[in-house]
């Protein structure tokens, strides 16, 4: 099934040629992904950057004692992979796992890098998108050195409202860094505060 980009509205906004287009929407691989599947795995080689369509996936560790660590959640209009492998040639580090049954365009990365120097606009476009997610992780960091859990979640819950629905309580208490039961005891707080 080919879905056109752009249909999409970042990519409608961009400013190109027809001819422009049709490089671009070559290079990029529709998927349909259903939920529970990993499409990449700790030791896996990484060359392709998502773009999600619909969805949500969750990029995770797990450390050296099995814990999971829930490091971001991507949903429409998000870009997702393993970074560090992605930029440093390297294997994976994270798992990417759908939450809920998901759509992406997959981009290899010597595409990115084509096109990027080619067509001004794309690289505006995927410039614009890796830096707001350079800004959520440092934003991100900052929360967990200096708030507290009822804090992390009531930033994370006024940022990303739609992301709750789709994700498992443990889930959310790993990107938070806090158990389960520790996230149901932030909410009760909250709910007797009337937030």
């Amino acid at each position: 099934m080919t879905v056109d980009l752009f249909s999409i509205d970042v990519f409608k906004e961009l400013f190109l040629t027809d001819i422009e287009k049709e490089a671009i929407q070559k290079c990029f691989q529709f998927k349909k992904l259903k939920k529970g599947e990993t499409f990449i795995v700790n030791g896996d080689d990484v060359n392709t950057m998502y773009y999600v369509v619909d969805g949500c996936i969750r990029n995770y560790f797990i450390d050296e004692k099995g814990k999971e660590h829930t490091i971001q959640f991507a949903v429409y209009d998000w870009w997702i992979t393993d970074l560090i492998a992605f930029y440093s040639d390297t294997e994976a580090v994270y798992n990417l796992e759908c939450l809920s049954d998901s759509q992406v365009f997959g981009i290899h990365k010597d595409d990115i890098n084509r096109l990027s120097l080619q067509i001004p606009e794309f690289n505006k476009l995927y410039r614009a998108k890796l830096q707001a997610s350079i800004v959520g992780y440092h934003r991100r960091i900052i929360a967990n050195l200096s708030k507290t859990a009822a804090e992390r979640y009531e930033e994370f819950i006024n940022r990303y409202p739609d992301i709750e629905m789709n994700i498992k309580n443990y889930h959310l208490a790993s990107y938070l860094g806090i158990t389960t039961e520790s996230l149901s005891r932030v909410r009760r707080e909250l709910m007797k505060k009337g937030t």
